[in-house]
């Protein structure tokens, strides 16, 4: 009996190397943070070239506490990255660790918190969240997002 080549094996079992950052084209758009001050979300250009570019900003007490850059793209490897550049913290990598039509799970075991990064998609809701272990206690932000238009920022 002949046996299939590992990338077949691999890709039916929804392994990362199947993935394509077309699928995750239901990111695209404004996202408000919905437990967070007015002006706080994420937005994501649509999938072109093998890239999506996203940012994201934390505004309290009417100023911007926090922001980041990202890029989801595949890596040299072939694998997709969830690749970060946060406010005043060096860049980091999290490769794509599942992803199903409605969610996408990144991980960086190596990486101190978070360790993971996780999209998952209810509807025009979005839920993102940062999880990991911290001083020794696992811990995890949620982030609920709510897409908005992108001009009117409502």
């Amino acid at each position: 009996m002949r046996s299939l080549p590992l990338f077949f094996l691999l890709a039916a079992a929804g392994h990362v190397h199947a993935a394509s950052v077309g699928q995750l084209g239901w990111l695209a758009g404004c996202w408000a943070t919905a437990d967070r001050e007015a002006g706080s979300g994420e937005m994501w250009m649509a999938p072109a070239g093998g890239t999506m570019l996203g940012m994201s900003r934390n505004v309290k007490g009417g100023r911007t506490v926090d922001w980041e850059f990202v890029q989801i793209r595949t890596q040299q490897d072939g694998r997709l990255a969830y690749v970060v550049k946060p406010h005043n913290q060096p860049e980091a990598a999290f490769p794509l660790l599942r992803m199903k039509d409605d969610e996408a799970v990144f991980e960086a075991v190596e990486h101190e918190f978070p360790q993971r990064v996780i999209y998952r998609r209810d509807g025009e809701r979005v839920h993102a969240r940062i999880e990991g272990v911290l001083e020794g206690k696992a811990r995890a932000i949620d982030y609920p997002l709510r897409r908005i238009d992108c001009t009117a920022g409502k």
